[in-house]
């Protein structure tokens, strides 16, 4: 990967050396680039505004704005930077409300030696990264929710080329791939993600791929 190709991440965690084994791990692979750092939410929604990472490596618990308010803030005003949680909360709530939030992947910290660098390479492809056990409980929620017909009936009104459209979203292809894919115009891949996102009463594009894995539309 060239130098102007890396992917430019910022690490939010309340502990120094924390973040110091984060920047460790992550320049000896190469193809990363620490770009800032910040010890609680307040300071990574600012840093985020004005370095324009392209990956947030996002702790839960810190002082003043915790994580997930730091997330549902960045994604309201900067989109574009995905997020990553990477924390030592492996419970249901933390991880169903990170994904609330607008986060694209949920890491514990534990497993961060071995599972960090693919995270952040699938949530910067426009794609989701999730914790293999989470991952889980994700799917099993969604089995609950076809087997009392809440999922099935909103499935159902999918048009074919906006059910077509779900599935390149879930495997993480972005709208211009989507577009080359089905010959399609990139205004019309965003009018059937839209009408998509009304139907199954979704309001952004995490909400739209956390869908797309629940229906096991998720590259491998």
């Amino acid at each position: 990967m060239a130098e102007d190709e890396k992917i430019r991440i910022l690490v939010a965690d309340d502990h120094a050396v924390f973040r110091e084994g984060i920047r460790l791990l992550l320049e000896t692979q190469g193809g990363f680039e620490i770009v800032g750092e910040a010890a609680g939410g307040d300071e990574a929604v600012k840093l985020t505004r004005s370095l324009r990472p392209d990956v947030v490596l996002m702790d839960i618990g810190m002082p003043g704005m915790n994580g997930l308010e730091a997330t549902q803030r960045i994604q309201e005003t900067k989109p574009d930077s995905r997020i990553l949680i990477l924390t030592m909360h492996g419970t249901d709530e933390y991880f169903f409300r990170a994904l609330e939030a607008g986060a694209a992947g949920y890491v514990l910290k534990e497993a961060a030696s071995t599972d960090l660098v693919s995270a952040i390479e699938a949530v910067h492809r426009g794609g989701m990264f999730l914790y293999p056990s989470l991952a889980r409980k994700l799917v099993e929620a969604y089995l609950h929710r076809v087997a009392s017909g809440e999922q099935k009936s909103a499935f159902e009104s999918l048009t074919a080329r906006q059910r077509e459209v779900l599935q390149l979203v879930g495997e993480g292809f972005t709208n211009q791939e989507i577009a080359e894919q089905l010959g399609l115009s990139v205004h019309t891949v965003q009018s059937h993600r839209i009408q998509t996102m009304n139907k199954l009463g979704l309001h952004n594009r995490a909400q739209l791929m956390k869908y797309a894995v629940q229906l096991g539309f998720q590259a491998d």
